[in-house]
């Protein structure tokens, strides 16, 4: 499954930006191109009460460079509401999932797309048939959508001369997808539309390099960007060696996963201040505490610990054995393996059956484990029985399965540095102080262990913004995780965030 994140010469950046996809040799048979596939099927749904007829759009077009030249095969699902004369008033989102290489299915079946799959949300779900109904949550009433493929997901793929690994990276991706929505708007009118980018766990880290792409490049200014779990700083989630800032953003998700799960001693009702007391002692105590290292005493640590466990539901035993460093994969183990249970590291509501009571990791993620063959057979089943797209062509919902799939995680904006981690927030901050106006919508989920709301908000006061551009970030919270949409009373909250975010902005 998913998840489980320039030069203002135009011509010399793009001429740039594609020589690798002109120089590298072809070594597949793929010097016949294929030719672009569209399924257009029409259909209606009734969102909020009102009957929306709307074209349905999908197969893939063919990406050139700046050449001409064609470079791949991208697939994509359009939504368009019919009968809209003026299209300069009618906004457009393009939105796709991470990994990197997830296809979109997630959120084209979670919340985007008309239609919807139902599933026990945060339980189990068994076989097939699962429910399809349609989509109370989707901003088709307000945006017209577009869900994208990545190269490797999908229907995508390299075409010409390029190959598919040209696409794998942080940078070669940014730059194909911000071709695609080019190409895209070009081909469609879409010039003068209000544009919204809407991406999710990795796709936020794509996004903050396509909003920065598109304007410097490709002279397109977005209107919004939609952030849903967000990770634009690799180093705040990965807990490399030596440095103690995942353990300090991880812990108050930690401490509101426990308090979900009940083992906090007199839990307080409140979530919100639960999370803002989990906040301060990170920021404080803790973050004062492993910034002294050797030079902790033994009475310092036994009071932090002790803090430490009485926030997370953990023993102080066992923190002190973690020398008060503790990893997700470990929390996810440690907080019911006397219950025999790992919780959810997408979302930490969900539980699954701990097997081996010594791990320090699990094999599986419950939440991934629980909805990935509903969302799978249900989309499967929809694109190409409903929306009719020629079952010849093979849909994978994740570029792990297409052979020499490997992902190149330098950027430019990092010094193409091996040893620096991949941060887009750097090309964020670029794409908001170069156009003041932009606004951000970040979506939180509470129990989301692998994009920890915290780790959000310290990348988002950590980009070295004026103080009115940094006012440009609205911040939502959800009680749920990853996929905070799977939930019908957040999926409800997300509609209403998102649709207000665009009405708003567009004003």
């Amino acid at each position: 499954m998913k998840k489980t994140l320039l030069l203002p010469v135009f011509l010399f950046a793009l001429l740039i930006s594609y020589a690798p996809l002109m120089a590298q040799p072809n070594v597949k048979d793929s010097l016949s191109i294929p030719k672009e596939e569209k399924s257009v099927t029409r259909h209606s749904v009734t969102i909020d009460g009102k009957l929306i007829t709307y074209t349905a759009t999908a197969g893939a077009l063919i990406l050139r460079n700046d050449l001409d030249e064609p470079i791949a095969f991208y697939g994509y699902t359009a939504y368009t509401k019919d009968g809209q004369s003026d299209v300069s008033k009618r906004p457009i989102t393009f939105s796709y999932n991470g990994g990197p290489g997830s296809s979109s299915i997630w959120l084209h079946m979670g919340v985007m797309g008309p239609k919807r799959v139902i599933v026990n949300d945060p339980n189990d779900n068994g076989p097939a048939p699962y429910k399809i109904e349609d989509n109370q949550f989707s901003t088709l009433d307000i945006s017209d959508i577009v869900m994208i493929d990545p190269i490797g997901t999908g229907i995508s793929k390299a075409v010409g001369k390029a190959n598919n690994k040209d696409f794998w990276g942080v940078d070669g991706d940014i730059r194909s997808v911000s071709g695609f929505i080019k190409q895209y708007i070009n081909e469609n009118n879409r010039w003068q539309s209000p544009k919204f980018i809407l991406g999710e766990s990795y796709g936020t880290m794509r996004s903050a390099g396509v909003a920065n792409y598109l304007q410097d490049n490709l002279g397109i200014t977005l209107n919004g960007v939609i952030l849903v779990s967000t990770v634009l700083d690799m180093r705040t989630i990965r807990f490399y060696q030596g440095d103690d800032i995942s353990y300090i953003l991880h812990l108050p998700s930690y401490a509101v996963s426990a308090w979900y799960h009940n083992k906090i001693k007199n839990k307080s009702k409140d979530l919100a201040a639960f999370a803002e007391e989990a906040r301060k002692f990170a920021a404080g105590d803790y973050a004062t505490a492993l910034m002294k290292g050797a030079d902790l005493s033994e009475a310092e640590k036994e009071k932090i610990a002790s803090q430490y466990a009485a926030l997370t539901g953990l023993s102080t035993e066992y923190v002190l054995k973690a020398k008060l460093r503790i990893k997700e994969p470990q929390f996810t183990e440690e907080l019911l393996r006397s219950e025999h249970l790992t919780v959810g590291r997408l979302d930490s509501r969900y539980t699954g059956i701990n097997q081996n009571l010594l791990s320090e990791g699990s094999s599986y993620d419950p939440q991934s484990t629980s909805i990935s063959p509903a969302y799978i057979s249900a989309f499967t089943d929809y694109y190409y029985n409903e929306l009719k797209v020629n079952k010849m062509l093979t849909y994978r919902t994740s570029a792990y399965a297409t052979p020499g799939f490997k992902w190149d995680w330098k950027h430019n904006k990092n010094f193409n540095n091996d040893a620096v981690p991949a941060n887009t927030a750097v090309d964020l901050a670029e794409a908001m102080s170069r156009n003041p106006n932009l606004k951000v919508l970040a979506i939180n989920g509470y129990y989301d262990l692998a994009t920890p709301f915290y780790a959000a908000e310290y990348t988002f006061t950590h980009m070295g913004l004026e103080k009115r551009i940094q006012n440009n970030f609205i911040l939502k919270y959800y009680e749920a995780g990853h996929m905070m949409y799977t939930d019908p009373a957040s999926g409800k909250q997300f509609k209403k965030d998102v649709a207000d975010f665009i009405k708003e902005t567009i004003k």
